[in-house]
């Protein structure tokens, strides 16, 4: 299967997680803290880079309904300059909830504040990847 890396998307920070070469277990990578694109897609290339991944998921805020919503947008966006960037494969998993899942499990593991707000993103992206690995796919063209 090889490596996959994680990406929850944010508009001021994008976390990311990575599984093993198999593809079978998760862990939180980092959070990239970003101000411009360029600054963003520079530091996310060298993650890729570094990690060598076989496909990227992008955390997806799937909605009841159907409708996109201005996220659903900024997130379809991001994972389109991204593929014009990378030749990897790039596919959706359901992102609802997961930075709470993600938050609830670091102060189980008793962090909290600021040592929380630092880890945070990195883990949420760690739960976009556990629910892509349990079948959680969602399909389409990131165009």
């Amino acid at each position: 299967m090889g490596k996959i890396l994680a990406i929850d998307y944010g508009q001021a920070r994008v976390g990311i997680a990575v599984t093993d070469p198999e593809g079978t277990v998760v862990f939180p990578l980092t959070t990239i803290a970003w101000d411009t694109r360029d600054a963003l897609f520079c530091r996310l290339l060298a993650v890729i880079e570094e990690h060598k991944p076989a496909r990227i998921v992008i955390g997806y805020p799937a909605r009841a309904g159907g409708d996109e919503g201005l996220t659903g947008r900024q997130v379809r966006k991001f994972a389109a300059r991204l593929s014009r960037r990378t030749t990897l494969p790039i596919c959706f998993a359901n992102e609802a909830h997961s930075t709470e899942e993600a938050a609830e499990r670091l102060r189980e593991a008793g962090h909290t504040g600021r040592e929380l707000l630092a880890r945070v993103d990195a883990m949420s992206a760690a739960v976009i990847l556990e629910r892509y690995l349990r079948g959680g796919e969602i399909c389409f063209d990131p165009s």
